[in-house]
């Protein structure tokens, strides 16, 4: 393991989506979004994914210039073409629609189609915090998941990020996969040559397993909770929701027909809609009470929580967005630290494009 600097891993990373033909300005802003993954500890969806939207580009499902337009809107709401774009620009487009929305009428919804996998919820969620607004993130994503007593992959990890702002304290920033684990957790379990918990995935005749090589064997992710006795049914009807109000309300392709992440797996040939569907909502706070009471009472909020008595052995309670918060002072300050069959992708991109790491 290494590490880099953040300017370095920008530098590199944005002279890669640069060459793949990317204008400056959609480059920096899909840089700024993959790092943002890795500053925060999120490692499954930072650089580690930056050769897999390269292979989507080489079997052209990506377009480096998108034309993305609103093809449906009301005061509060729109659809937008993401036009096959990148997700890492696509998606921050759609959250300005939604707080410009939100700006004008109190509240702004967008679903998006014809995208791609847009990286971290998380960051999409929290462009809202700037404009002291609510954000909700989420998106599908390849059908790698299994519903409860299914041996069939028709649902993705499907995120959903919320990020709230407070006044004198952090904002609360909830970010989760729908599923006990998301993929790339795997992918850093093969990386490292160690086997995955019980409750993360099943084989291909459903019975849970512990190889975190099983989804190339037939097998399928777990919803969150892992089996019916401890609650995988809830994050099944959670994941389905994502799939919904990404997809169904959208034009996007939903369930079974989401377009894989790896570029060597096709594309279905009778697909029920555009590329990969995202959700996002903006919600301006003082739309429901004053400003200064909603920051006042999420402060005591946040601090009640974070000073609550804890277990044995525990050293405090934890509000959601902490830990992320945290490594990305880390990193910032440490650098980010990469796995060697990482640093072997991107070695292998820096000789394909003639770019020093």
């Amino acid at each position: 393991m290494h590490t880099y600097t953040y300017e370095r891993l920008y530098q590199f990373t944005y002279k890669v989506l640069i060459s793949l033909g990317h204008s400056k300005e959609n480059a920096r802003e899909a840089t700024r979004v993959l790092l943002s993954a890795d500053l925060r500890g999120v490692d499954s969806h930072g650089v580690a994914r930056l050769i897999g939207y390269v292979r989507l580009f080489e079997a052209d499902r990506v377009n480096p210039k998108p034309n993305i337009q609103i093809t449906h809107e009301t005061p509060s709401t729109a659809v937008i073409d993401g036009d096959e774009g990148l997700g890492l620009v696509v998606a921050p487009e759609a959250m300005r629609v939604a707080i410009k929305k939100a700006h004008e009428v109190g509240t702004g919804w967008v679903s998006v189609k014809n995208s791609n996998h847009y990286g971290i919820a998380g960051y999409h969620a929290m462009m809202a915090l700037d404009e002291d607004m609510i954000g909700i993130s989420m998106t599908n994503a390849s059908p790698l998941v299994a519903p409860t007593f299914s041996i069939e992959r028709l649902l993705g990890t499907n995120p959903i990020a919320v990020a709230i702002p407070a006044g004198n304290q952090p904002p609360f920033v909830a970010d989760m996969a729908t599923t006990t684990a998301a993929n790339g957790k795997l992918e850093i379990l093969q990386r490292k040559n160690q086997a995955a918990p019980e409750g993360w995935i099943q084989d291909k005749e459903g019975i849970v397993s512990t190889n975190p090589y099983q989804l190339k064997e037939g097998g399928a992710l777990l919803p969150l909770g892992g089996d019916r006795e401890h609650g995988s049914h809830k994050g099944y009807c959670l994941g389905s929701v994502v799939d919904i109000f990404s997809a169904i309300l959208s034009g996007a392709n939903y369930g079974p027909w989401v377009p894989p992440f790896v570029s060597f797996l096709p594309l279905s040939p009778n697909p029920v809609g555009e590329g990969i569907g995202h959700f996002f909502g903006a919600m301006r706070v003082d739309a429901f009470r004053p400003k200064a009471e909603f920051f006042s009472h999420m402060d005591k909020w946040i601090e009640t929580f974070r000073n609550s008595q804890t277990i044995a052995g525990q050293d405090r309670v934890m509000i959601p967005g902490d830990p992320e918060r945290e490594m990305e002072k880390e990193r910032t300050e440490n650098g980010i630290p990469l796995l060697e069959p990482v640093i072997n992708d991107l070695k292998s991109l820096a000789d394909k494009f003639g770019i020093e790491l």
